[in-house]
């Protein structure tokens, strides 16, 4: 609607309306259906930042180099409503002189004027609005997305009535659907039986002392998965400084706990690997110098001594001290053993066949004690191990158990296998000797450690046993009862 002084109005107060507009700004337009003339108010060029007469005031042009593509079906359909219809509000982006595209509000409205058909609109810069309204939905976007890649819920306490509200993030935590409502003793419910005081703890020390926490706790979902969750909450005051909102954020941190607490048991595992091989050293190192001190004793005494039957007498001891020297060397060497095999390519192994081969080479042993070996393997029979590790145990813990035998009874040993999680766990049972835990159970897997007057006992198996069965990140526990027997709990992985 191009509008100046000397225009013609159907009503003489059009021009004080249009200046009054214009003054808003906001600019007017006119298009007469039947003649396709269009008319642009002061205001319309202002908005755009043209001079009046810059730009041709037409439909074609408007459409075409005014108007984004992408929003011309919306214009179009704005400007085609009924007669009847109530004038519809779109946004819009519109070519301007010196600052490209900008975003305006586009209101249009058919009539009749002396029954000539024409469309009325406005419209009005909303640019600086549209940008903050597109930041704001980034922002709330992102959020969002920060919120559901952090795993990151929220709930909230209304302490006067101590109703609970969640959010959808938190349900989702929870495993139920939003539909579900929770009071704060059933939220809490979740938790595992120790974690769940710790929380019921924490919740009152906030409703009564407005105290924060910030918890790490176990937490067993509605489909009863198990994990690991931080809860962390802060008290809303009011004026008397009386807690009267509870606000938490609850955040799954299940694979990050579960990756800390391995990193902490391998730093643990590593550091009592550490103490026992510095034990070793200190043993073995201890036991070479005792042996060579005690060698060389005895060849300068045969040196010295002239008569043949005390030449005789020491040499025997020197032969003595040799073969126990040389059995040091050989335990030595076996413990460096197991740490270099670490690198050792590992297998599919079956637990059966492998102790197959182990009942093969002990033939001689379980024949002459009478011992009677039971195995199981049938809720698991394979293992990704190193070969030469999983015969060891197998040796070593069946060896044990017929060392060990009580003398009254035909030694039964048994072994089975189990997978709980993803562990494979062995378990050895035996009837023998057993041993007092109470008085030995910080040596029993010591090296040189023996706990019965058996001249076959030699302190090393166990040991060695362990340093292989650690050394791939299992662990080894001990239950025994004096002469009733004594059970192994291998996890091997």
């Amino acid at each position: 609607m191009s509008i100046t002084e000397g225009d013609n109005f159907s009503h003489d107060g059009d021009f004080h309306i249009t200046h009054i507009i214009n003054d808003l700004n906001t600019g007017i337009w006119e298009y007469n259906i039947s003649t396709r003339e269009v008319k642009w108010s002061p205001g319309f060029y202002v908005l755009l930042g043209y001079e009046p007469g810059e730009i041709p005031p037409s439909y074609d042009f408007f459409f075409e180099s005014l108007l984004y593509y992408d929003d011309k079906p919306a214009f179009l359909k704005s400007i085609n409503r009924h007669f009847n219809d109530a004038p519809e509000t779109i946004r819009v982006r519109l070519l301007t002189k010196q600052s490209g595209y900008r975003w305006f509000k586009s209101t249009a409205k058919r009539w009749n004027d002396d029954s000539v058909p024409k469309i009325t609109g406005s419209i009005a810069d909303i640019h600086e609005n549209k940008l903050l309204e597109l930041q704001s939905g980034r922002n709330d976007f992102l959020f969002k997305e920060t919120v559901k890649i952090a795993k990151i819920g929220g709930w909230e306490i209304d302490v006067r009535s101590m109703t609970l509200t969640l959010s959808r993030e938190t349900y989702e935590i929870y495993e139920l659907q939003e539909s579900v409502k929770l009071s704060v003793e059933e939220a809490i419910s979740f938790f595992e039986p120790d974690h769940r005081q710790i929380m019921a703890r924490a919740i009152d020390n906030i409703i009564k002392y407005s105290r924060p926490f910030d918890l790490e706790l176990q937490f067993r979902t509605a489909r009863n998965n198990l994990i690991w969750l931080r809860a962390k909450g802060i008290a809303v005051i009011d004026d008397y400084g009386k807690c009267i909102t509870v606000r938490s954020i609850f955040q799954n941190i299940d694979y990050i706990k579960k990756k800390e607490l391995e990193v902490q048991d391998a730093v643990n595992l590593l550091s009592d690997q550490n103490k026992r091989l510095q034990n070793f050293a200190y043993i073995v190192s201890h036991n070479l110098r005792s042996h060579t001190g005690n060698l060389q004793f005895m060849v300068d005494l045969f040196d010295q001594t002239e008569t043949e039957d005390d030449r005789k007498e020491i040499f025997s001891h020197i032969k003595s001290i040799s073969g126990s020297l040389n059995t040091t060397i050989e335990h030595l060497s076996e413990i460096v053993k197991i740490q270099a095999e670490i690198g050792k390519e590992r297998k599919t192994l079956t637990f059966e066949d492998s102790l197959k081969s182990v009942l093969s080479v002990l033939q001689s042993n379980i024949k002459a004690s009478g011992a009677r070996v039971d195995y199981d393997f049938s809720e698991i029979n394979e293992v990704f191990y190193i070969p030469a590790y999983l015969e060891s145990i197998f040796q070593n813990m069946i060896t044990n158990s017929i060392k060990y035998r009580h003398p009254d009874r035909t030694p039964v040993i048994k072994i089975r296998s189990a997978k709980i999680r993803h562990h494979i766990y062995l378990y050895f049972e035996d009837n023998g000797l057993g041993i007092d835990l109470e008085k030995y159970g910080d040596s029993v897997f010591g090296m040189y450690k023996t706990f019965h007057h058996n001249p076959d006992a030699k302190g090393i198996g166990l040991f060695m046993t362990r340093n292989q069965i650690e050394a791939l990140g299992g662990t080894i526990d001990i239950d025994s009862t004096v002469n009733k027997g004594t059970k192994f709990t291998v996890k091997l992985v």
